[in-house]
């Protein structure tokens, strides 16, 4: 039994499938299995049950587990503490929101490569629901996103959130909600269906909502006339300096966009934790020169 067959057996009993460990391990199918097998030779025991759908841990594979998981804590615990962290080289996938990586994202990118300058990062935008499914099945170590994450498993460190404001285009007089197309976030995100039920209530079925999962097109959409914009305000200002589009008051606007830096807490001092801690900083000191 060597400690490679046990990463990669805790990689498939995390990601539910062969397939799936081969990607995130950069390694063939086949290297995959031949490590499964010969550490299920080596026990004496089946470690999955195989199916149409992927993988299921049997009985033995549910008890293998958290040894397997205990053992991938304790090498964390070795880089933290043998390791200086200037000469540190490991791969932290990092999922983030659109809102926020276009707003305090790249100062914490900076921070962290200034910590770890050897460390490899790979990043990915996307929506907060993708992000949240991406944490748990382990294909993200830190996600910044609209959260918190409410599992037991996952710490969340809280964010500056970010007001929404009313935008519409430069040559639109006094709009009007219950006619005028509202572009906002994308239907499966929470201020969409706050937004949603705020315009329901206030103007019934007649209000119609263009929801987009890109806040730069959903801006342009405004700035072309399609119609009015719930947009982040951090994101707006920008734009109305920049003479593109013009900012309104309707009377109302829903709550602010609650956002948080999440990641699997497995123990202390690991390295998504340390990069939370990192991106919380850079967060709270960009609202403060802001």
């Amino acid at each position: 039994m060597t400690l490679e067959q046990i990463l990669t057996f805790l990689q498939v009993a995390r990601l539910g499938g062969v397939r799936r460990a081969a990607q995130q391990m950069h390694i063939s199918q086949p290297a995959i299995s031949a490590r499964i097998s010969g550490l299920e030779s080596d026990l004496g025991v089946k470690l999955f049950s195989r199916g149409t759908k992927g993988v299921t841990l049997t009985k033995q594979g549910i008890i293998l587990r958290g040894h397997a998981e205990q053992i991938a804590v304790a090498l964390e615990h070795i880089k933290a503490e043998v390791v200086p962290a200037e000469s540190k080289s490991s791969l932290l996938r990092i999922g983030v929101a659109e809102t926020v990586a276009q707003t305090w994202f790249p100062e914490f990118l900076k921070r962290l490569s200034r910590t770890y300058p050897n460390l490899n990062i790979e990043i990915s935008v996307d929506l907060s629901v993708n992000l949240r499914q991406g944490l748990l099945e382990r294909a993200f170590d830190l996600v910044i996103l609209m959260g918190p994450v409410s599992e037991y498993s996952v710490d969340n460190f809280p964010l500056p959130p970010f007001r929404l404001a009313w935008y519409k285009p430069l040559d639109m007089i006094d709009p009007d909600l219950s006619k005028t197309p509202i572009i906002s976030y994308h239907r499966t995100s929470r201020p969409y269906r706050e937004l949603n039920q705020e315009l329901q209530t206030r103007y019934g079925s007649k209000a119609k909502i263009f929801p987009t999962n890109s806040l730069s097109a959903g801006f342009d959409m405004v700035a072309t006339g399609i119609g009015v914009g719930l947009m982040p305000e951090a994101l707006g200002e920008r734009l109305v300096k920049e003479g593109r589009i013009a900012s309104f008051d309707p009377g109302w606007v829903p709550l602010e966009l609650e956002f948080t830096a999440s990641f699997i807490a497995e123990s202390k001092g690991t390295l998504p934790e340390v990069a939370a801690k990192i991106a919380q900083e850079a967060a709270f000191r960009f609202i403060e020169s802001d």
